[in-house]
């Protein structure tokens, strides 16, 4: 009988014992989410030139030469490391105070399927009239897709022409968006204002 209760109080010992290694290698167990399978929140794989002029080109409806221009010059000054970009459409209009309101789809090699975002902004400024665009924008510096959605004040560098399609900066801690704009009644004038990047459709321009 006394051995009996040693063996059992030694199987006893011995499953606490297998319970806390148990336990800590579940804790340790990191949750997986399959729909942001970033590695960490400061990588994430680069695009290359000949990538985005193909994806430019099929978003956009135009030819691989004209994409190839603009992009080359974005390339020229941010540098040849864009981690996402955006394919999508917008509409804009304005007589002094502009609004712009926008619809994509967030592409990074990290991810498992693109993610739709919306985008709004309020300008000041001298530009008058309207335009509906198509819009492709290289993203420079984000890492995770949530970084995306925050307002980007101003418009940092000047709008330039190239190539019969628009260009211009938005940045907003370490981040920096490049859009590529086509379209009918093409607007560079705004020089104050915000773009402000969501999941949903925001009615306020801001």
């Amino acid at each position: 009988m006394h051995r009996r209760q040693l063996i059992r109080t030694s199987l006893g010992l011995a499953a606490a014992g297998a319970l806390p290694v148990g336990l800590g290698a579940c804790a340790t167990r990191q949750p997986v989410d399959p729909a942001y399978p970033i590695a960490s929140d400061q990588t994430a794989q680069a695009y290359t030139f000949d990538e985005l002029v193909a994806a430019g080109s099929r978003e956009m409806g135009i030819a691989a030469e004209t994409m190839g221009s603009a992009i080359e010059r974005i390339f020229a000054e941010q540098g040849d490391r864009p981690t996402a970009y955006i394919a999508g459409e917008e509409a804009a209009g304005a007589a002094a105070v502009g609004v712009r309101y926008g619809r994509g789809a967030l592409h990074m090699k990290d991810l498992s399927a693109s993610q739709e975002v919306f985008w709004q902004g309020l300008s000041i400024g001298w530009d008058v009239g309207g335009n509906a665009s198509r819009v492709f924008t290289l993203v420079y510096g984000l890492y995770h897709p949530d970084m995306l959605y925050r307002r980007y004040p101003g418009v940092e560098g000047s709008a330039y022409l190239i190539a019969g399609l628009g260009v211009n900066y938005q940045r907003a801690d370490g981040i920096v968006l490049a859009p590529i704009r086509t379209g009918v009644g093409l607007r560079l004038g705004a020089n104050v204002g915000t773009m402000s990047y969501s999941r949903q459709r925001n009615l306020l321009p801001f």
